[in-house]
């Protein structure tokens, strides 16, 4: 099984929203998805709400052989910039990015 890293999408018609997701690199790209790893919102203005990755996971997937795709690959890199050291601060886990997920898709419904 070819295993990607790819972007899923989703929200409504010239407001684009993505969901990072581990997919078997013959599903569709809006189909079916093994987990995922995190959130891209390109047309948030705020730059920490852009983008969030759980990279403990995202990294086990690329140790076990996931193919990122070459837009996930430079989220990848902009998110390591940007992140903060992992030492003192909260690391984001999957839960936490499907909380977050929610409630910015309701705010954007509520808009």
């Amino acid at each position: 099984m070819a295993v990607k890293i790819r972007l899923q999408r989703g929200g409504a018609t010239h407001a684009p929203y993505y969901r990072v997701v581990v997919a078997d690199g013959r599903a569709p790209r809006d189909g079916r998805f093994v987990e995922r790893v995190g959130i891209y919102d390109p047309k948030n203005k705020d730059e920490s709400k852009q983008l969030k990755l759980v990279l403990d996971r995202i990294d086990y997937w690329l140790g076990v052989g996931a193919q990122p795709s070459d837009t996930v690959r430079s989220l990848i890199k902009r998110f390591r910039k940007t992140a903060p050291a992992k030492t003192a601060e909260v690391v984001e886990t999957a839960e936490t990015v499907e909380v977050a997920e929610a409630a910015e898709v309701a705010e954007a419904a509520a808009e």
